[in-house]
């Protein structure tokens, strides 16, 4: 499984995961918008901590930065 989030992105959806997650015990939202809130957060949660979405590999999109690419030229 190779990684398909950058590390923007990575701590963009850990944040966010965490955040939603925490809307239920601190009774900020409740009912089915409270159960929408965990699922939507457990899955930015861990498609953050594992640096891969499905959905990114799915559609082609990529935004980790490129390994072993020099300035000046192609590599040799």
């Amino acid at each position: 499984m190779a990684r398909n989030v950058g590390g923007l992105e990575r701590g963009i959806r850990i944040l966010l995961g965490a955040v939603l997650i925490a809307l239920g015990p601190f009774h900020v939202v409740e009912g089915k918008l409270m159960v929408a809130s965990y699922i939507v957060g457990a899955i930015l949660l861990v498609t953050g901590l594992f640096a891969f979405c499905p959905a990114w590999s799915l559609l082609g999109i990529n935004t980790c930065a490129a390994k072993g690419a020099k300035a000046g030229g192609p590599a040799r």
